[in-house]
């Protein structure tokens, strides 16, 4: 039985060996644990486990081999579209999508959009010109149109809106929020860089003896400094829009940084980097930081880390004015340009699955200008991301 349970660990990913195995079968047979099942669940963890990474892994292997607990492959559910539309809401097949015109570009777009606010005297719905609702213009609100303004629309439904109306409440990160995993931890602990600094309040063993020894054997106790984590982060963090989709794993990732870093400094953006960022989300339209006094107020030796989905309309990114919710006088890229001659050792840490990247041109200048240094926000990308950043200098 312990056997048959150990060759399913090795195949379900979890690096177990030999001699870890016959540790378990030794605390066995002297009866460390007995008549519990749940003892021996820890005991078999303690032993064949040696990394808290591979945890979730050990949990799906034994629950399904002792607890009955199986997977279902092959089966695959085709939940008709129909179901899951509202109704009430401009919906179009892909046929119909792919003959509405795109007016041509950012600047067709806002002329024409101005030019419709000094025309329309009226309310509209289910048109293909005016501000409306419902309808395939390129202004107005559920409604479909490739490439557009969104007017009087409380979230995103197609995510292809390219200039915002109306203001959005975003809600700040919940640092207080308990782990699900301690993957996140054990992965952002690989970004460590150890000093002493303070006042001395941790006896120093090695220090005390060999003091002790010279002294004739009359004690002379030596304190050091405890020992912190001296790395110093800046983090940044997309939030709204599409980002609503990754709050939960965004919160953990932000609990667990503020636990791991002593010198963590967040700040919050929206879809990418511009003239200012803030800290409070609830007060961002009137407690802004200027990213150049974020330039200017952290050395150049903190370490970089963004998080976003990088998904956007790539004139957020490459335009000025490209910015969905202000008139940004400069292009997003200038500022990133600027931060990273400041910030050397920098990485983008992005929610969405690696397997859509090469999908969305935006993600695609978003690496180029980050050197290809982005990461899957997942534990494996985590773990690789704080790699690379331990190594850079």
């Amino acid at each position: 039985m312990l056997i048959e349970f150990f060759l399913k660990l090795k195949e379900g990913g979890v690096p177990v060996s030999i001699r870890e195995f016959l540790t378990l079968i030794e605390a066995l047979e002297k009866r460390v644990i007995f008549g519990s099942f749940d003892d021996f669940y820890y005991l078999a963890r303690t032993c064949l486990v040696k990394d808290e990474k591979y945890f979730d892994r050990y949990d799906r292997v034994f629950a399904a081999y002792y607890k009955g607990i199986i997977e279902v492959e092959g089966a695959v559910a085709i939940i008709p579209e129909e179901w899951l539309k509202k109704l009430a809401e401009k919906h179009l097949t892909e046929e119909e999508k792919k003959l509405i015109e795109v007016l041509g570009g950012w600047d067709k777009l806002m002329e024409t959009l101005k030019k419709r606010l000094e025309e329309q005297k009226g309310r509209h719905q289910g048109g293909g010109k005016w501000i409306g609702t419902a309808g395939t213009s390129p202004f107005g609100a559920y409604g479909y149109n490739p490439e557009g303004v969104r007017i009087g629309q409380n979230e995103s439904r197609h995510r292809r809106a390219l200039k915002l109306w109306d203001k959005r409440e975003y809600k700040n990160l919940d640092d207080s929020v308990e782990i699900g995993t301690r993957n996140i931890k054990v992965a952002l602990r690989r970004l460590r860089k150890f000093a002493r600094v303070g006042s001395p309040e941790e006896l120093d063993l090695d220090d005390t003896i060999r003091s002790t020894a010279k002294n004739a054997g009359w004690l002379d106790l030596k304190m050091v400094p405890e020992r912190h984590n001296a790395v110093k982060v800046l983090l940044f963090l997309d939030i709204g829009g599409s980002m609503d989709d990754y709050i939960r794993v965004c919160e953990q990732l932000f609990s667990a940084a503020r636990v791991e870093f002593k010198h963590l400094e967040y700040f919050y953006f929206h879809n990418f980097l511009y003239e200012r960022v803030w800290k409070d989300n609830h007060r961002r339209a009137t407690e802004r930081v200027s990213t150049w006094a974020v330039m200017h107020t952290y050395p150049h030796d903190y370490k970089v880390i963004f998080v976003g989905d990088a998904t956007m309309s790539p004139y957020e990114i490459v335009y000025p004015g490209g910015s969905v919710e202000h008139t940004n006088e400069e292009a997003g890229a200038v500022w990133m340009q600027r931060l990273l001659a400041v910030y050397h050792n920098a990485i983008w840490l992005n929610p969405q699955p690696r397997a859509v990247w090469d999908y969305h041109e935006s993600i695609r200048i978003t690496r180029e200008l980050l050197g290809e240094r982005m990461f899957p926000l997942t534990i494996e990308g985590l773990d690789r991301g704080m790699r690379f950043l331990s190594k850079s200098h």
